[in-house]
């Protein structure tokens, strides 16, 4: 077998005691990304009274990009938020009452009347739901969803 040479060392320790993203897939394990299939499915998650951030989705380039974001995000902030992933050609009438026309884009639900009493069961044939809609204008990184959580307040992290 060939002795490393002083460069794949240097690479090698660079990598191990680097705290910054270095251009190289991390292990985020299974994926925290709940696919969106029904209103009742989304309402549920509502109900647990923690944030659920959504992505309404198309196929593009753009998107490509905001999955592996999510991804992070998602497997960072689990399972103090929620981050579904709506795919907009699949469920138009869930996306369209968005009024938004340029896609992809992300808003965050929150009912904060559910999260003050986390045990109260809900009826799981209820489809209607209140909820706060904030829209997500920060920078799309897991550095913009904490900035972004710690401004609204949201819980998410066992020490936030």
């Amino acid at each position: 077998m060939a002795e490393e040479t002083f460069f794949d060392r240097m690479v090698s320790q660079l990598r191990s005691t680097s705290k910054y993203y270095t251009g190289y897939p991390k292990d985020l394990g299974p994926s925290r990304i709940i696919p969106f299939t029904s209103e009742r499915q989304f309402v549920q998650l509502l109900n647990e009274g923690r944030p659920v951030v959504v992505a309404f989705t198309i196929k593009c380039t753009y998107t490509q990009h905001l999955d592996k974001v999510l991804e992070e995000a998602a497997s960072t902030f689990y399972p103090h938020i929620k981050f579904v992933r709506v795919e907009c050609p699949k469920y138009p009438g869930f996306c369209l009452t968005r009024q938004k026309t340029e896609y992809p884009f992300l808003e965050v639900f929150y009912n904060p009347e559910q999260a003050a009493k986390p045990g109260k069961i809900v009826d799981p044939n209820i489809t209607k739901y209140s909820a706060k809609v904030l829209p997500f204008n920060y920078d799309q990184s897991v550095y913009g969803f904490r900035e972004y959580f710690k401004k609204y307040g949201f819980k998410y992290s066992e020490t936030s």
